[in-house]
């Protein structure tokens, strides 16, 4: 819900802050205090087109930034987390509006764009009145309401999974008939790629080791020549390395019977000819298995030239291009039963067809009986709200191609006087009707997403036992939704759980507009200004105190 609101420099609104609570926040106020400004403040907050006419005189921006308390509405956290906007239960929405045409958003402290501003106020707030309605204005919603109405969400939830599943299929069937005049060609280039890497009888990790023996052959001389040289001059004849370090061991053996000293250095001396020995021998073994093999060399060569052409035309690795073989070969098997698969997909897009027609008749069959059963409900709740005479139908327009959402339109048509055919609400509906439509749907499908609702002027036109009727369903919608109600009428201000006084006052040759919210005794003074113009009384005093208890009493 909305919990605070912050205006600056906006219209007449110099610095103005509310913090809202939940359940009937009611505004009132003298006529051109300033109230339809605050509603206008929030639209801006819903997406609304910004002018710098907007902007106090004098001030180069005009602020309105609201925080809202989403912790118990999951959905729209979701939604944020989908925008990528952070939120871990309150909501942050700033707009800003400059002379120099630079207008920003913020949304949850980062800046962001109208666009999604728009999209994400429609989950926020709904504002009914003389404003543009969010939800009865657009055709697109009537039939999310009717099927909220009637029950009928599951139902439509199974017609929309046939619905998915048949669209699915008629894509499959589509592309394998495009590619119809493709195919042969697509074959014969299947075939060719999946042939020539199968020739290749390619291995995972060939290449390294084809590498690494490349290496070796193109060396080979010179390894051979450096063993065998090596081996020799640790090991060959009595110059060889060995061979003198085999005399100084003998000496330093007998050396060390006179002096022990020597015993460590006899020691390591022995263990390096033993060492060097192993070398020598491991040198001569080497020697013997060096290639020096033009002909290997040369099918190395070629071989890593195959594969090095094979990665330039399919893929960088070799376990790649094997999985090119294996993306060929499945899509030839499919190809060399496209006529199998054209077979399949015709029977099953006909069964699919046929269940998508005949849930789209269970599903318009039980909407048209939700649908008479909520013109009764609307146009019982619409008399009690004063229109006596209101008639509300449900319009159905059969689509030639079943949608998502079932294989008709739905809109809403409203006549208000006697004699008028109903029309669709966006074309007839003042903004007074419109906000008491919206309070009588409330009253017979009270469950929503928008934790939000705005009524203006629902109070237009009425007055007596009808204007309490219509505090007390606002209050009753208000256990459920939070509500914002601007009113002139002391018998729907009874019922407020927050009342704010909305006031113009002038200081120093400039005008501003205020708003209090208004504790147990000033709330009875405002009622009474409402109920005795100018000149109040003791008595409006009393009839004002006896007008909320009477509502508290019917609120128990």
């Amino acid at each position: 819900m909305l919990t605070d609101l912050n205006i600056k420099n906006f219209a007449i609104i110099d610095n103005l802050h509310v913090a809202f609570g939940p359940g009937l926040n009611i505004l009132t106020g003298e006529t051109g205090a300033g109230k339809s400004i605050i509603i206008d403040a929030v639209n801006l907050l819903l997406g609304m087109r910004a002018s710098a006419e907007l902007i106090r005189t004098g001030e180069e921006e005009a602020t309105v930034e609201a925080l809202f308390d989403l912790s118990h509405h999951p959905a729209i956290l979701a939604k944020l987390v989908e925008t990528g906007v952070e939120c871990d239960g309150e909501l942050l929405v700033k707009r800003v509006i400059a002379r120099s045409g630079k207008n920003r958003v913020f949304v949850g402290g980062g800046l962001s764009t109208t666009t999604v501003l728009a999209e994400l106020g429609q989950s926020l707030i709904n504002i009914y009145g003389q404003h543009e309605s969010q939800t009865l204005l657009r055709p697109d919603n009537h039939l999310h309401l009717l099927d909220g109405f009637g029950g009928l969400l599951p139902l439509r939830a199974e017609f929309a999974a046939i619905h998915g599943e048949f669209r699915q299929t008629l894509a499959a069937l589509r592309h394998l008939e495009e590619g119809e005049r493709e195919a042969e060609r697509r074959l014969d280039l299947l075939a060719f790629q999946a042939d020539e890497i199968g020739r290749a009888n390619l291995v995972p990790g060939e290449e390294e080791e084809l590498e690494q023996e490349r290496r070796l052959l193109a060396h080979g001389e010179k390894l051979l020549t450096a063993s065998q040289e090596s081996f020799d001059s640790l090991y060959g004849g009595d110059s060889a390395i060995l061979g003198g370090l085999r005399w100084v061991i003998s000496a330093i053996d007998q050396a060390k019977e006179i002096d022990n000293a020597l015993h460590p250095v006899f020691d390591i001396l022995n263990g390096a000819y033993l060492q060097l020995e192993d070398a020598a021998l491991a040198l001569r073994d080497y020697a013997t298995r060096v290639e020096a093999d033009p002909g290997r060399l040369q099918a190395v060569e070629d071989r890593l030239d195959l594969i090095s052409r094979l990665k330039k035309k399919y893929a960088p690795t070799v376990a790649a291009i094997i999985a090119c073989k294996d993306e060929a070969d499945q899509e030839l098997e499919l190809l060399r039963n496209r006529e199998q698969t054209r077979h399949d997909l015709d029977r099953a897009l006909a069964e699919l067809a046929e269940r998508l027609r005949a849930k789209g008749e269970e599903l318009g069959a039980a909407r048209r009986k939700a649908a008479g059963r909520l013109k009764t409900a609307m146009e019982k709740e619409l008399h009690e709200l004063a229109m006596k005479n209101a008639v509300f139908e449900v319009a159905f327009d059969p689509l030639s191609e079943p949608r998502v959402t079932g294989p008709e339109r739905v809109e809403f048509l409203f006549s208000p006087n006697p004699g008028e055919a109903p029309k669709p609400l966006a074309r007839i509906a003042s903004g007074g009707e419109l906000s008491r439509l919206m309070l009588a749907l409330k009253q017979v499908h009270p469950e929503s997403d928008v934790p939000t609702l705005v009524f203006d002027e629902v109070d237009t036109g009425i007055g007596g036992a009808t204007s309490a009727l219509v505090g007390k369903k606002l209050q009753k919608v208000g256990r459920e939704q939070q509500v914002l109600c601007i009113t002139h009428l002391p018998q729907v201000a009874a019922f407020a759980d927050n009342h704010y006084q909305v006031e113009k006052r002038v200081a120093a040759g400039r005008t501003s507009t205020a708003i209090t919210l208004l504790d147990a005794e000033e709330r009875v003074a405002e009622m009474a200004r409402m109920l005795g113009g100018v000149k109040v009384t003791e008595t409006t005093m009393e009839h004002a105190r006896e007008m909320i208890e009477e509502a508290r009493i019917a609120d128990s």
